[in-house]
């Protein structure tokens, strides 16, 4: 993303933050600015990335019940192909680089404990992963994710 957010991009970002629902022309009339012209930039926000659609939150109704974390330690430059490898699993959330002991978080969902076993499995014997280490989420203290 090169390109720089506006004053009125950052407006309609932390409005839609609000309500992600928003119809566009109750934006135009709080931003003062044209139906097509709130359309376009909200548009050009999802070809650039910024907005990334729809989604269930997690911890609702239809989300899987049961979340994970796997702390992945993995052999140096194998990352592409181990990333390339965790995409291909349904139940990986998001993978997150980090640094100090471990190289990768990945954030996991499942229905049931054997679907997630079988998912931690599959990312301890993939190519290129040294070891793991699982945490399972218990219940949610603070999201601030919306």
């Amino acid at each position: 993303m090169t390109e720089q957010l506006d004053e009125t991009d950052r407006k309609l970002l932390a409005a839609l933050a609000e309500n992600a629902r928003a119809p566009v022309a109750d934006l135009a009339r709080r931003f003062d600015v044209a139906r097509t012209t709130v359309q376009a930039r909200i548009d050009r926000l999802v070809s650039r990335g910024v907005i990334a659609g729809f989604t269930i939150r997690e911890g609702g109704a239809y989300a899987p019940p049961i979340r994970a974390t796997a702390l992945v330690s993995i052999a140096p430059r194998t990352g592409a192909e181990v990333l390339a490898r965790l995409k291909t699993l349904p139940n990986v959330r998001s993978v997150h680089t980090v640094s100090g002991r471990v190289d990768l978080i990945v954030e996991l969902s499942a229905q049931s404990t054997d679907e997630l076993d079988r998912t931690l499995d599959t990312i301890a014997e993939a190519r290129g992963v040294q070891s793991s280490e699982s945490l399972i989420h218990l219940s949610t203290k603070l999201d601030r994710r919306g």
